[in-house]
C-alpha cells in the first residue's frame, strides 16, 4: 500500500513538473523577446513609443507578479476577458520577464559606442540595418548574463502559477501534502526538483556566454 502511494506521488509530482516546464519553455523565450523590442523601442523609438516602453517596464517591474496574475486572472474577467490557468499564468510570466529583460537590453545597446552605428549608416545602411547587423549581435553577448539571471528567476517564481489555480508542481506538491500531511517530505522533494532545474539552466546558460564571449 506505502508503494502504490509513493508511486501515485511521484506520478502527480511528474505531471506536475511537465506543467511548469511548458510554462517555462514558453514564457522564458517570450519573455526575453519582449524584452529585446522593448530595450531597442526604449533606445531608438519616438518620444511616443520610448514613452510607452518606459511605463510599461516602470509598471511591470514595480508591481509584484502576485498582483499581476491575480489582476490578469481574477480581475480582468470583470471586464469580459476571461483567460485559462495556463493562459494566465503565460501572460502573467511573460509581461513580468520582459520587463526586466528589457532593463539588460537596453544598459548593453548604452553600452556599444555610438560611432559604430554612425559607421553603419555611412555605409549606406538605414538605421534599422545598423542596429540588426551591428548592434545587436554585441546587445545579446553582452545583456545575455542578466538575461540568464533572469530565466533563472523565472523558473523559481513560475510556483505562484498554482496561485491562479494552475496544477504545476508546486500545485500538485500542495495537494500531497494536504492529503497526506507530510508538508516536509513532500516540499523537500518539491524544492530538491526546482533546485535541479535551476542548476540545469545555470550550466547551460554559462555554457552559451562561454561560448558567445567576445574575444578579448
Amino acid at each position: 500500500m506505502i508503494g502504490a502511494d509513493l508511486l501515485e506521488a511521484v506520478q502527480k509530482l511528474y505531471d506536475g513538473l511537465l506543467v511548469t516546464l511548458r510554462l517555462i519553455a514558453v514564457s522564458a523565450p517570450a519573455g526575453l523577446a519582449l524584452g529585446v523590442l522593448v530595450g531597442l523601442t526604449e533606445t531608438y523609438g519616438g518620444r511616443l513609443l520610448r514613452g510607452l516602453a518606459i511605463g510599461y517596464q516602470i509598471t511591470f517591474r514595480g508591481v509584484p507578479l502576485v498582483v499581476q496574475l491575480f489582476i490578469l486572472y481574477y480581475g480582468l474577467p470583470r471586464l469580459g476577458i476571461t483567460m485559462s490557468p495556463f493562459a494566465a499564468a503565460i501572460v502573467g510570466f511573460t509581461l513580468c520577464s520582459g520587463a526586466y529583460h528589457a532593463e539588460y537590453v537596453r544598459s548593453a545597446v548604452l553600452s556599444v559606442p555610438d560611432g559604430q552605428t554612425e559607421a553603419g549608416r555611412a555605409v549606406g545602411m538605414t538605421l534599422g540595418q545598423a542596429v540588426r547587423h551591428i548592434v545587436l549581435p554585441q546587445v545579446l553577448r553582452r545583456a545575455l548574463p542578466g538575461c540568464g539571471n533572469e530565466i533563472v528567476y523565472l523558473i523559481k517564481y513560475s510556483s505562484l502559477a498554482y496561485l491562479v489555480t494552475l496544477v504545476d508542481l508546486t500545485g500538485q506538491g500542495r495537494l500531497l501534502a494536504y492529503a497526506s500531511f507530510r508538508f516536509l517530505e513532500t516540499f523537500f522533494v518539491v524544492g530538491l526538483i526546482y533546485l535541479t532545474l535551476v542548476a540545469l539552466a545555470s550550466s547551460l546558460l554559462r555554457a552559451v556566454e562561454r561560448r558567445l564571449r567576445i574575444p578579448t
